[in-house]
């Protein structure tokens, strides 16, 4: 049942502390819903049309609490625009917490991104890129901000997104032979490198780009060049754009 004290919680869920306190997380639409039921993610309770309860398919419906809802009762939980529907309240993973998983192949580390659209940007392009970690500087952004979460459209039930210290990021990598490559526009002419398979390339935030700190931890600083006229005074790329470039290109050289 759709109580005032659950709608109360539902609405509170874009506020970080909320989150925190109950532990809880908001994940809308039909798709991004049916990915979730299928994922690693625990549901609480998913609050639908029936139309939409009827689609879904007799396994999935065991596995949570499911609530018939209006599509009135929808909107005054929904925070887009244009409620879809399905809404669901998902067990909050203790990612701040979690160990180091396996540093293996290609990896993203974001050092203080603070947009909510180009966390989930980054995470979409991840998954796009089978790359199995994103791993997050505590001062990044909260990636189960409902924005985050929209904005990765279900890529965040395919990726593993870790919140840890980079510089103990960084001793690992060593211990474990995995490169660190930071992200500078003094670095290295990105397709003038020899890029690794075992790797993790590190972007830095919108407007200040990679710290010192961290830049003085990489194994290497690659640039993406600009090849636009020197009038034409440009002076970054998006961080969500630079990331998928980057990712190109080292797919590019190790397939």
């Amino acid at each position: 049942m759709l109580t005032n004290n659950k709608i109360k919680l539902i609405k509170s869920l874009d506020r970080k502390k909320s989150r925190t306190e109950s532990g809880c997380f908001l994940v809308e639409g039909e798709k991004m819903v049916r990915e979730l039921l299928q994922s690693r993610f625990e549901t609480v309770e998913v609050f639908a049309v029936q139309p939409y309860i009827d689609e879904l398919p007799a396994t999935l419906k065991r596995k949570t609490e499911i609530t018939a809802v209006s599509e009135r009762d929808l909107e005054r939980i929904s925070f887009l625009k244009t409620p879809n529907k399905a809404v669901a309240l998902v067990r909050l993973p203790n990612s701040h917490t979690a160990p180091l998983p396996d540093l293996n192949g290609l990896n993203i580390a974001l050092d203080n991104v603070q947009d909510p659209g180009n966390l989930g940007t980054i995470v979409r392009t991840a998954a796009w890129f089978g790359i199995k970690n994103v791993f997050c500087s505590p001062d990044t952004v909260d990636v189960y901000n409902p924005k985050v979460i929209q904005s990765t459209m279900g890529a965040i039930f395919k990726v593993n997104v870790t919140y840890c210290d980079l510089a103990t990021l960084a001793a690992t990598a060593r211990k474990s032979d995995v490169q660190l490559f930071g992200t500078r526009l003094d670095g290295e002419n990105i397709y003038a490198s020899s890029l690794p398979k075992n790797a993790i390339v590190v972007m830095g935030n919108e407007s200040k780009g990679l710290s010192d700190e961290i830049s003085a931890l990489t194994d290497c600083n690659l640039k993406i060049p600009s090849y636009a006229p020197p009038t034409a005074d440009m002076e970054s790329l998006n961080v969500a754009v630079a990331t998928a470039i980057v990712c190109a290109e080292f797919r590019r050289q190790n397939g």
